[in-house]
């Protein structure tokens, strides 16, 4: 009977030792993100990211990547995903979605109409890099000029958009050659400039600019306006040589999840990026030009938790967000 007694004793033990662990085990969130493919510089953010929410959240949420082919491959994943679900987009292509038009026509809209908004990563940012240490110049400037603009890329559409819009076809020479090979051509002398969208500091750019003198073209308000693009500041010092700001434009990015997170995961995911964005600026400088503003450049709606935490900060947000 004691000895009854004593295994009785003891199982009650683990037990209750075993419900009392339940909490600290329910209170871990696992959240997966996916942003691009291995190897890029939106992969290599989303490292970055989920250190900072481990580190910002003492490993209470865990963030786990997930490499992706593009935008549009994440936006669809949304129709088979629930939950813990964030993925990075520029906003255009959740409005598609949410019409159904684009690569998202004949999807049903309205598994997309639970796209929510949590916060801003870094833009697709255009850089115009010029040979010749002017340091800043305008796009008037690129005229007589032998230009790389790669194929059919964001940056590629971009480029040849402007040369059309601001009449310059007839006087820029458009070089037939891949990006990818942009740096290593100017420093051999066989083009004058190239065009690269990516977040900055990018990596070709910088590379350039370590072994020759460059310029970046620099746009007017009103040429910015023209081109309906969202306005983006490159601060000077960002490239070797350019010691004043470089006004551009960018294609907006934003991490967006679903109403099936709730709203506690949310506003922690949110309120981490924002109290460790600094930090990671000092690491990597594409972090640096993240700013409360660029929640305008959301489309569709902000998580209530997103949102929530927005209201403490006393950040301004958009009434069509909320």
């Amino acid at each position: 009977m004691r000895k009854f007694r004593r295994l009785t004793l003891a199982a009650i033990t683990v037990f209750v030792a075993g419900v009392a662990a339940l909490p600290a085990l329910a209170q871990q969130t696992r959240v997966t993100y996916k942003s691009a493919a291995a190897g890029t510089a939106y992969y290599q953010m989303g490292v970055e990211l989920s250190e900072a929410i481990k580190a910002g959240t003492d490993g209470a949420v865990t963030v786990t990547l997930e490499e992706s082919q593009g935008s549009v491959q994440n936006v669809m994943a949304v129709m088979r995903r629930g939950g813990n679900y964030v993925f990075t987009t520029p906003p255009s292509l959740v409005t598609k979605a949410m019409a159904g038009k684009g690569p998202f026509e004949g999807r049903p809209a309205s598994a997309f109409g639970k796209i929510r908004g949590l916060f801003p990563i870094p833009a697709i940012t255009m850089h115009w890099v010029v040979k010749g240490g002017d340091g800043v110049i305008g796009l008037k400037d690129l005229a007589g000029r032998h230009i790389l603009i790669g194929r059919g890329s964001f940056g590629a559409r971009e480029a040849q958009r402007y040369l059309e819009l601001f009449e310059l076809t007839d006087d820029v020479r458009i070089a037939d050659a891949d990006i990818g090979s942009g740096p290593d051509a100017l420093k051999n002398g066989q083009i004058d400039g190239f065009v690269t969208a990516s977040s900055f500091p990018t990596p070709n750019v910088i590379e350039t600019a370590a072994s020759l003198d460059i310029s970046l073209v620099s746009l007017t308000p009103e040429q910015i306006e023209r081109t309906g693009a969202a306005h983006q500041t490159i601060p000077a010092g960002t490239y070797a040589g350019i010691d004043e700001d470089v006004e551009t434009t960018s294609l907006p990015v934003i991490a967006y999840t679903t109403t099936g997170m709730d709203e506690e995961t949310a506003y922690t995911l949110t309120r981490t990026f924002w109290e460790r964005r600094e930090a990671m600026a000092d690491e990597s400088g594409w972090w640096a030009g993240i700013t409360p503003e660029m929640i305008g450049n959301m489309t569709g709606k902000l998580h209530p938790g997103a949102l929530r935490y927005y209201d403490e900060a006393g950040i301004e947000v958009p009434e069509r967000l909320r």
